[in-house]
Formats: structure tokens, sequence, C-alpha cells
């Protein structure tokens, strides 16, 4: 029975003639892509340029970088740059040539990185929301228990889960055979589309992805949730003075956990959907979310924005220096 549900390698082989899939995109008007395309554009460059911003600002500042929050804040926006650019150029060369299609092996490896970064980005914004649980309820217990070399290991351990995650995902996947249709209905490859175009009978596979995306987005989303409340409510019993820059880090924090997981929990707990509110959900979360990331850490963030103004000092002291030099 398991074996008629999920076929051998050589069936699969032998079965999957799809050599290239198909995106329907999101607009068919030219107007409307055109216009797509200077939106994705955008926030392509504010993704690139705001992380990049924040990774230097943090390892420049040496006080800042060894600091757990923002030694995983760093990581955060090398992460959400690496996720934005496994669909983000593919869709603004779609949107200009209008082709839409990508080989069967870039659509396993958009699926495999879509799912590891995004893995362990769910994962190390839990690891987060438990460095602040431990800073502003047990604060004499900070320093030892988020030392640096534990923090490289909670940090490898997101990484380990990710991939794991991911590579459980590509065994689903690969195990189904594509003998045609191969149009997928959004701008990119992802489980829930590509599991509609399988040969055979993939509701075993469905609710195995809804397992494993699903339930680690809800999993996560809960702790989290459950966490930064009991913060809130340390702050608001134990301090006074201090418990606003306090709240307003975890009011940083709960802004992007809300805008990452709750267009995961639509796509992948609510799987099958074909409608235009599933692709703004998967547009809000592969190229929305992580351009205002950068925006929300850095404007809610009082010393990010002291650190990033003597970087600004540096670099044109610098530059004087160059100048006069050549004069």
């Amino acid at each position: 029975m398991l074996h008629s549900l999920f076929p051998s390698p050589v069936i699969f082989m032998n079965v999957s003639t799809v050599t290239e899939f198909v995106f329907l995109g999101l607009a068919h008007s030219r107007p409307v892509q055109l216009l797509l395309f200077v939106f994705v554009f955008t926030c392509y460059i504010t993704i690139l340029l705001g992380n990049l911003l924040i990774v230097v600002t943090v390892h420049t500042e040496s006080r800042l970088f060894q600091a757990p929050m923002y030694f995983f804040l760093a990581t955060l926006s090398i992460i959400d740059t690496a996720l934005g650019s496994v669909t983000i150029p593919k869709l603004l060369a779609d949107l200009m040539s209008c082709k839409r299609t990508i080989s069967s092996g870039g659509c396993m490896a958009q699926i495999f990185f879509l799912h590891f970064f995004g893995g362990t980005e769910m994962l190390l914004l839990t690891l987060m929301a438990y460095d602040r649980y431990v800073a502003i309820c047990h604060p004499l217990m900070y320093t030892s228990t988020m030392n640096r070399p534990r923090c490289v290991k909670l940090l490898a351990s997101c990484w380990a889960g990710g991939f794991i995650h991911s590579a459980t995902q590509m065994v689903l996947v690969l195990r189904l055979p594509f003998c045609g249709p191969n149009e997928l209905d959004n701008f990119y490859c992802d489980v829930p589309q590509i599991i509609q175009l399988a040969c055979t009978n993939a509701y075993i596979t469905e609710i195995l992805m809804v397992a494993n995306s699903g339930l680690l987005s809800l999993v996560c989303f809960l702790i989290l949730l459950i966490s930064y409340g009991v913060i809130l409510s340390t702050v608001q019993g134990r301090f006074r003075e201090s418990g606003g820059k306090a709240l307003s880090t975890c009011s940083s924090h709960l802004i992007v956990v809300s805008l990452i997981f709750v267009p995961c929990l639509f796509v992948y707990l609510i799987p099958f959907t074909s409608s235009r509110v599933d692709k703004m959900a998967s547009m809000f979360y592969t190229v929305i979310t992580p351009a205002l990331n950068p925006i929300i850490y850095t404007l809610r963030n009082r010393e990010m924005k002291e650190a990033m103004g003597r970087l600004k000092n540096k670099c044109m002291i610098s530059h004087d220096c160059v100048r006069r030099e050549k004069v």
C-alpha cells in the first residue's frame, strides 16, 4: 500500500516527462506588469541595501556584535536577503520578458532554498524571542545563559533545522511523477502548487506537507506569542523606567513575526487554494516582508539608529581624508 502511494525513483524517472514549468504569474496586462516590476524592483533594492546596512553596522560596532540580540539580527538580515533572492530575480525577469518558464531543476532548487531559508528564519525568530525572554525575565542569568559559544550553537541548530525541514519537503516532491499539465498558478515554485500537477493521487503528500510546513509555522508562532506574552507581563509588572525600551524592542519583533508567520500560516495550513488572495500572501512573504524587516528594526531601535549615525560619520571622515590626500 505504501509502495503504491510513494512511487520508486525508477518509476519517477520513467513517468515524469515534464522538463519545465510555466508560471501563470500575477497579471496578464502589460501596464500592470510594468507597474509590478517597478514595485518589486524597489522592494528588492530595499532588501539588499537595508539588510546590508544592518549587517555592516552590527559588524563594525563591536558592542553590538557582542550582544546576542544584534548578532541574531545580523543573521536575520542575511537570511532575508537570501530568501528574497530565491524568487525575486526570476520574478523581475518574468515581468520584463513575459516568458514565465522555469526548468524542472530550477523549480526544485527554488523549493529547496525557499524552505531552507524560510524554515531557518522561523526558528531564528523563535530563538530571538527566547533571547529576549532570558534578558528581560532572568537578567541575572543572561550573561551566562546567552554566552557567545552557546549562541553560535543555537544559531547552528536553526540552520540545521531549516535544512532538515527543506530536505523533507524535497523528499515529498521528488517522489511525485509529473507528466503534464505543467502550469503553476503562482510566480514561483512551491509545494502546494507542485503537488496539484502530480500524475498520481497526492492526498497523503498534501497531509505530510501540512504537517511539515504548516505545523512548523503554527508551533513556532504559538511559542512566540506565549514568549512575548510572558515578556510583556513581566515588563509591566517589574519595570517602570526601563520598560519602555524593552517594550519597543519586543513590539518590533512582534511586528516582524506577524508579517512573516501570518502569510505562511495562510499558505501552508490552507493548501490547494488557487486564488488571488493566496498569491498576495505569497507576495507578502517573499517580497514585501524582507523589505520591511530592516525598516522596522532600524526605525524602532534607538541603538541601531545611533550606530548607523556613527557609521555615517566615520564614512564621511574617511571620505574627507581621502579627498585631502588627493589634493
